[in-house]
């Protein structure tokens, strides 16, 4: 080979953190090869504590000074060190091909178990912040414009319940890398009576690849796995978002906890919400390894094409980023810290403006009318300068004749808050049941539709 192609056609550096799975899967290998009598028994055995062998030597030393061009090179190479000639029946119908992908697989499976655990611990984070904030009431927004008031709770479980579905989506790409391709040769299958069912139960797949073709090109589970992972930072993002500004100065709604803060080089003030700008930024990275995986993929010919070499290095990333970032923001959210005093002076009466709505629809009035109505009010009372609720009962008749003098009374944030006591609202007794309704499916007890 070229000396200018060595490095371009190197993969060690990269795919070496698969050579406990190339281990496994070759073991398996070797003990079919044995079971089919497609090599003697005793050299199977031979094989597998050859591999054995080589499999300490890894992990003591490493990747080292090797330089073979792939994990399976020096697997191998490694191999025939330690039992001679005999390793060269280890490769016995079977291709690079369907070993590759077969390693990536039992790898994807095992670091979603990983993923799932390191995204559990945020969804506990924010449940456990919900549960610290039932009482507490904020301004809800929409467009970054006061909305209506809700629990600051509800808030919360609203970063919950996107995380949940995307940890859903995480399974399901677990489970569809759960498909054996070993045996599935370069392209065309094995020639030798293997029985792939046997190994299917020995690697802990839960099915066989149906096309050898197919097998060992399709990287579909691949993609669901990045695009799951895209779309956990997308969700981290918008959570770090609301921690950015509902942190700032501006609001003060709520407080990192130092060791989630960082200093200026310059001013001696700054408490910089650097956790949850890095986990923005790394959201970047994590939505473009989507495309760049798709990209690889779109326009290859049927069957294998170096091109999937590729593949590696964007799943690699897409997890390494999600354990870079997930475990920081478990922490975050264990020390965020409300601010109810900075929150109650936030809340602007023109919150309560749908409520005035309800108050003369409750009395018969339509919808829109009652919305006109309200919408003359606040106009009346920014051209005043006061509040809806400090205007006279001259002004509350004039915008329409149904307003009586008890309504300012029923205007508090509480009262709000408790009208919206259907499932999903921000009344206590909705938020109580959707706090919950969230540690259960946490825990597993039931699936995101609510069934037991």
């Amino acid at each position: 080979m070229a000396d200018e192609m060595v490095p371009l056609n190197d993969s060690l550096s990269v795919d070496f953190r698969l050579w406990e799975h190339d281990i496994r899967g070759s073991q398996a290998w070797a003990r079919e090869l044995g079971r089919a009598a497609v090599i003697p028994q005793k050299e199977a055995e031979t094989l597998v504590s050859g591999l054995d062998a080589v499999a300490e030597r890894l992990a003591a030393d490493g990747v080292g000074g090797h330089t073979d061009e792939d994990i399976h090179s020096l697997v191998e190479r490694l191999l025939h060190d330690e039992i001679g000639e005999v390793a060269g029946k280890l490769h016995t119908g079977r291709s690079r091909n369907d070993q590759v992908v077969t390693d990536l697989r039992l790898w994807g499976m095992e670091a979603a178990r990983v993923l799932d655990d390191a995204l559990s611990a945020v969804l506990g984070g924010l449940v456990s912040l919900a549960g610290r904030s039932v009482d507490l009431i904020m301004p809800g927004y929409t467009h970054l414009q006061q909305a209506q008031p809700v629990r600051a709770a509800h808030w919360a479980l609203s970063h919950f319940w996107p995380l949940m579905r995307d940890r859903d989506r995480l399974r399901q790409a677990r489970a569809r890398a759960s498909s054996l391709p070993l045996g599935s040769g370069a392209l065309a299958g094995c020639p030798f009576p293997i029985d792939r069912d046997r190994l299917r139960d020995d690697l802990g797949f839960d099915r066989l690849s149906e096309n050898s073709m197919d097998a060992v090109s399709d990287r579909d589970w691949m993609v669901d796995y990045v695009f799951a992972a895209g779309m956990i930072g997308t969700r981290l993002s918008r959570l770090c978002e609301d921690l950015v500004i509902f942190s700032s100065r501006e609001f003060g709604y709520l407080r990192l906890g130092d060791g989630f803060s960082t200093g200026s080089s310059l001013m001696p003030q700054k408490r910089n919400p650097d956790v949850a700008e890095l986990t923005r930024g790394k959201a970047g990275r994590l939505i473009g390894n989507i495309t760049a995986l798709l990209t690889v993929i779109k326009g290859l010919p049927t069957g294998y094409n170096r091109d999937l070499q590729d593949d590696k290095s964007i799943l690699f990333d897409s997890v390494d980023t999600l354990l870079l970032i997930l475990p920081a923001l478990t922490g975050t959210l264990a020390e965020v810290k409300f601010q109810p005093e900075n929150i109650a002076a936030q809340l602007d009466w023109q919150l309560l403006a749908t409520d005035l709505a309800d108050y003369l629809v409750k009395k018969g009035v339509p919808f829109r009318k009652a919305h006109d109505a309200v919408a003359h009010l606040v106009l009346a009372a920014e051209r005043e300068g006061k509040a809806v609720h400090e205007l006279p009962e001259d002004a509350l008749r004039e915008a329409h004749p149904e307003f009586s003098p008890d309504v300012v009374a029923g205007l508090t944030w509480e009262a709000s808050v408790e009208a919206r006591a259907s499932v999903g609202g921000t009344a206590r007794s909705a938020i109580e049941t959707q706090l919950a309704t969230a540690q259960a499916a946490l825990a597993g007890r039931l699936d995101l539709n609510g069934d037991d």
